[in-house]
């Protein structure tokens, strides 16, 4: 992990095209991807997520599963853990020590530390930004991606990240700007540049 885009899918924005719309973001640079599926059926995520394995494979970007540990641990990837939705040492335990672990972090050192603690490979911070995907978070102040140096670990920032107010947050420190809508909204033609523009700004 070193730094760059930082992708995740939603079910609803991407209904009927997940693998061509993932597929043009990796086109555009996508580094990491995360696959989120809060309401599909358990066959339906473990179908999609095996499709996307084989996508994020061939262009060389770990896919990462949001909060299931175990279709993670089954299809060999990363895993991403919010507040609540497992313990990082329980996913360090069955994914082995090279296995890419995410830990929310929201806006507090302390569960940053946490994380650090449990085995986390990177920290999650945010909302930095109103967001469409979570209108109701708590923003986060900038300058945590400052104070965060100190755990020496890749600091991903998150939240209503568009490309005018991109620039701050990796000035302060952001190691990837992870998004959703800001990509996945866009019709599948405009996917890979609008991924690239971001690519750039590093």
């Amino acid at each position: 992990m070193k730094h760059g885009v930082y992708v995740i899918t939603d079910s609803l924005l991407l209904h009927g095209r997940l693998l061509e719309a993932v597929e043009q973001a990796l086109i555009g640079g996508a580094n990491l991807v995360q696959y989120r599926a809060k309401q599909a059926t358990a066959s339906t995520r473990y179908q999609e997520a095996f499709a996307l394995k084989s996508l994020c494979v061939a262009y060389e970007v770990p896919l990462i599963i949001n909060d299931d540990l175990d279709l993670a641990a089954r299809l060999k990837v990363g895993v991403h853990l919010g507040r609540g939705d497992g313990a990082i040492e329980l996913a360090r335990q069955r994914l082995g020590d090279k296995a890419i672990i995410g830990a929310t972090c929201h806006n507090s050192l302390e569960f940053a530390a946490q994380a650090v603690d449990a085995g986390a490979s990177y920290l999650a911070f945010g909302a930095f930004y109103p967001s469409p995907s979570k209108p109701l978070a708590s923003l986060a102040d900038i300058n945590i991606l400052r104070q965060a140096q100190v755990f020496n670990l890749p600091l991903v920032a998150i939240g209503g990240i568009t490309l005018d107010n991109a620039p701050p947050l990796i000035t302060a420190g952001a190691n990837y700007l992870a998004m959703i809508s800001e990509i996945f909204a866009k019709p599948n033609t405009e996917i890979a540049p609008h991924t690239a523009a971001f690519r750039h700004l590093f």
